[in-house]
């Protein structure tokens, strides 16, 4: 038999075996979209009508194996009732439970990833060889589903109900060592070696060398736990990932239920509690706010990727400063092979900064994410200098000097007649105006704005800048580096505060007033934190340092008098004027105490309400409810996040949404601030903002924000 599809080629070897191999002509990657699964069907009928066949190889004609579901195909089937959704979970089940129970032993060679459904499929195969090269995971919790192709069945078979539970709450990516160790892959050889390690393996089962029938037995029949082990595991299981995901996040709680119901079934009833379970899971906000999130991740980093190929890729790199923000750069850049200078004006900060970079390498080496030789050859790339003498041969420098403008434009002025006449600056400013910071330069063509966010080596988001005079290959150049660097860039136009500090920044005035009107800092804090935020507002201000927000604050009030002025004191100036600057001296909203590990921890600190009472203006904290709180918070962002738009400052309501979830941490389970507004209403939020109106331009809607109230439509014109 041989068999030429679109995604799927089979075809014989000797000796009776099959060779199924997936090749998707029509994308980069393998995945499991509508046609490779009419084709799956039509392949795996001619193996079982193939008198001839004695086992089956299956392989991928790419890079990688299956990458798993097409997510933008698979997500038209969570519109549909839970019934059909159910049914069609259950047609794919059959489809690999066809190759489960082929009266012949099956192996796959995993030559490069494996995610979520394309994982599930090589379960269902007798044997898996694995790359050394390669990662391997169900990572579907992570976009508020779980496994639904058979993964808590047969994972939890293979591996145990503990390994099994593990891998699909926590919703990772696992490296060959682990994999093996923990059962889920037979043999892990060397990338060149995978088919043929995976065809010998084969050749073993069909002479009878390995009992891939008794493997196939253990996969279909109930899992081997009595019932007072069952309860133990998954109760017990249950209350920590409750504990840890929280009630915003169920998916990984309904996988280990469906593990649970279905551990007393065999396969075929155990699938059936998975599929239901699947349906259920993904007809929830959790989901859907998750999927959009993965969803716009792609979209804009396939615009970065596009524009990317028209600037020029950094081969050295060089950052100015070697602080926090300098160093996590330095570090970002060398931990993804890019060399860099690190240059600062003194012997004492470019030791500090190589030890902060020194420690974020040693937690990586413990936690096993990097060897000895990886951490070594990380800071063979990182070359400190008191000079400009070796920035002759750099194609790119970020300038992370101290926010302020003349500074900055002192600095660039010089660092200008340091570099070649085509490398690219950027500055990692966080609110000053790329166009005015160009303003003393020879080439500012080939200048633009490189706005990390703190810790560099956590947040995703990078903002790239285009001031007036950037040229589209400073801007390209750019956006490729941050690509390179495994960061989400997002090209922004010049304004104060860009995009995010711009939409931070009414959040923050929003928060100030309410102060300023008696209520206590802390419960506000309780109440967005409650809404999903990893810390409150006055939190937030501790970790950011009051000086810097005190300066921002300055900027954007500059920028924006209409709403972001004060006239009275705020809360931001009064801890600054007592020299509470946050974390970094230890008292502000909150005093911090360094626990034994040495981190600092938040304390209430009776002192900061004392502070903060003389500029109470009038206590109206008895009438102000949480849910007050909530629409005092939040209505001055989403109507700062239409401004944006309506500004061109972004395109789309996906930048704004992406920007706000990997530069702020809005939460993602409500899939950002326009995504959280479609599901409110704008009409109903266009009514709450009434309700505040006489607080002023803040809550003043924007004339879009009406125009698609009165319409009755969203930010987003898919819902």
């Amino acid at each position: 038999m041989r068999f030429e599809g679109q995604s799927i080629q089979c075809f014989m070897l000797d000796g009776g075996i099959a060779e199924l191999r997936f090749d998707l002509q029509a994308d980069s990657v393998n995945k499991f979209n509508k046609a490779t699964l009419a084709e799956l069907a039509e392949v795996l009928g001619l193996l079982q009508a193939e008198p001839g066949v004695r086992g089956l190889l299956v392989t991928s004609g790419k890079d990688c194996f299956v990458v798993g579901a097409d997510v933008m195909e698979f997500t038209k089937y969570f519109q549909d009732p839970e019934d059909q959704l159910t049914e069609w979970l259950l047609q794919v089940d059959r489809l690999f439970s066809t190759v489960e129970d082929f009266d012949f032993p099956t192996v796959t060679a995993i030559n490069g990833f494996a995610f979520g459904g394309g994982l599930e499929f090589t379960l269902a195969t007798s044997y898996r060889v694995m790359s050394t090269a390669t990662r391997i995971g169900v990572p579907e919790t992570k976009l508020g589903i779980f496994p639904g192709w058979g993964g808590t069945v047969r994972l939890s078979r293979l591996v145990g109900a503990d390994n099994a539970i593990e891998w699909i709450a926590r919703g990772e990516h696992y490296g060959a060592e682990v994999a093996l160790k923990v059962g889920v892959v037979d043999a892990v050889v060397a990338p060149d070696q995978v088919r043929e390690a995976a065809l010998d393996l084969l050749h073993q089962a069909m002479a009878g060398r390995r009992d891939w029938k008794a493997r196939r037995l253990e996969k279909v029949s109930p899992l081997r736990l009595n019932p007072a082990e069952a309860m133990r595991v998954f109760e017990t299981a249950k209350g920590l990932v409750a504990d840890k995901a929280g009630p915003n996040y169920p998916a990984a709680v309904a996988a280990i239920t469906a593990m649970q119901q279905g551990a007393a079934l065999g396969r075929d009833a155990a699938l059936k509690i998975e599929a239901a379970a699947f349906a259920r899971m993904a007809k929830t906000p959790t989901a859907l706010a998750l999927v959009s999130i993965f969803l716009g991740d792609r979209y804009v980093r396939k615009i970065a990727k596009l524009m990317a190929r028209s600037g020029a890729p950094v081969q050295r790199a060089a950052v100015l400063g070697a602080g926090i923000m300098g160093g996590g750069i330095a570090h970002q850049s060398a931990s993804k092979g890019i060399p860099i200078l690190m240059k600062d004006l003194q012997e004492q900060a470019l030791a500090l900064g190589l030890s902060k970079i020194g420690k974020l390498l040693s937690k990586s080496l413990e936690r096993g994410r990097m060897t000895a030789t990886e951490m070594a050859e990380v800071l063979t790339r990182i070359h400190p200098t008191l000079s400009f003498g070796a920035f002759k041969g750099v194609d790119l420098v970020v300038e992370a000097v101290v926010e302020n403008a003349q500074v900055k434009q002192a600095v660039l002025a010089d660092l200008e007649d340091q570099v070649k006449a085509d490398a690219i600056l950027a500055s990692n400013t966080s609110t000053i105006s790329i166009t005015r910071l160009a303003e003393g330069l020879k080439r500012p063509e080939n200048f633009c704005g490189m706005h990390f966010f703190n810790p560099v080596h956590r947040m995703p988001l990078v903002e790239v800048i285009r001031g007036h005079k950037s040229s589209d290959r400073a801007v390209a150049t750019t956006v490729g580096y941050a690509l390179a660097m495994g960061k989400t860039p997002i090209v922004v136009r010049d304004g104060p505060g860009f995009l995010v500090n711009r939409i931070l920044f009414p959040y923050l005035a929003g928060f100030l007033r309410l102060v300023h009107e008696g209520v206590d800092f802390q419960q506000i804090d309780k109440v967005m934190e409650q809404f999903g935020w990893p810390m409150g507002p006055a939190y937030l201000l501790d970790m950011v340092g009051i000086d810097t927000a005190h300066h921002a604050n300055t900027v954007m009030a500059q920028g924006f008098p209409d709403r972001m002025s004060r006239t009275e004191k705020t809360a931001i100036e009064a801890m600054f004027e007592a020299q509470r600057f946050g974390q970094k001296n230890g008292k502000g909203f909150y005093a911090y105490v360094p626990d034994p590990q040495g981190i600092p921890r938040k304390e209430a600190d009776p002192q900061a309400a004392g502070i903060l009472q003389p500029w109470v203006r009038v206590n109206h904290s008895a009438s102000i409810t949480d849910q007050d709180i909530l629409d005092r918070m939040l209505l001055p962002m989403i109507i700062e996040c239409s401004r944006c738009l309506e500004d061109r400052i972004v395109d789309t309501p996906v930048e704004v949404d992406i920007g706000l979830v990997y530069g702020l941490g809005f939460p993602p389970f409500r899939g950002g601030a326009l995504r959280y507004a479609d599901a409110v209403g704008l009409k109903t939020l266009c009514q709450k903002a009434e309700k505040y109106r006489a607080l002023g331009k803040l809550y003043e809607p924007t004339a879009q924000m009406l125009q698609l109230a009165q319409a009755g439509r969203a930010f987003y014109q898919d819902k």
